[in-house]
C-alpha cells in the first residue's frame, strides 16, 4: 500500500472515531452505573495515580488536554475531595496535584467498567495483531512527538 492508498484509507480519520467512540460509550457506561466521576475525569484521575504529584501542566502533557480544561477537570476533583493541591517546596506558586484516598476509591470503582469497555473493543482481535497494532500506533506518536512541543 503507497502513501496515497493508506491517507485514502483515512487511518487519521478512523483513529479518531474509535477514539470517540470509546469515549461516547464510556460515558454511557458511566452514567448507568452513577459513577461520581466522568471519563474525563478518571483518565485526570489515571494521570495522577501514575504519578502522585504532578503539576497541572504535566497532567495536561500527559492527557492532551488544553490548561483551561486540566485547570476546570482539577478544580471540579478538588470540589469533590478527590484530589489536593499542595505548594512545591521549592516552587511555592506551583502546586502539585495529588491524589486523595477518596479519588483513588472512585477510580477503583470506575475502572472495571473502562477494563471491560477495553475487553470488548479488542473483541476477536488476537494478542499478535493487538501487538503489532500497538508497535505502529507506538511508532507513530513517537514521529508526531518529536514534532509537537510538549515537556512532561
Amino acid at each position: 500500500m503507497d502513501k496515497k492508498d493508506l491517507l485514502k484509507s483515512r487511518i487519521g480519520m478512523k483513529l479518531v472515531r474509535v477514539g470517540k467512540m470509546t469515549r461516547a460509550i464510556a460515558t454511557q457506561n458511566f452514567k448507568k452505573e452513577n459513577y461520581p466521576i466522568t471519563p474525563e475525569q478518571f483518565t485526570v484521575l489515571t494521570a495522577i495515580l501514575d504519578h502522585d504529584g504532578l503539576y497541572q501542566r504535566q497532567i495536561g502533557a500527559i492527557t492532551l488536554k488544553d490548561r483551561p480544561n486540566i485547570t476546570r477537570i482539577v478544580n471540579i476533583l478538588e470540589k469533590m475531595e478527590l484530589v489536593t493541591r499542595t505548594s512545591d517546596v521549592n516552587k511555592r506558586k506551583v502546586l502539585k496535584i495529588n491524589i486523595t484516598e477518596k479519588g483513588k476509591a472512585a477510580h477503583s470503582q470506575a475502572l472495571p467498567t473502562v477494563l471491560d469497555l477495553w475487553q470488548e473493543s479488542v473483541k476477536g482481535v488476537s494478542d499478535e495483531e493487538l501487538q503489532s497494532c500497538l508497535d505502529v500506533l507506538n511508532k507513530i506518536k513517537l514521529n508526531l512527538e518529536e514534532k509537537l512541543n510538549i515537556q512532561i
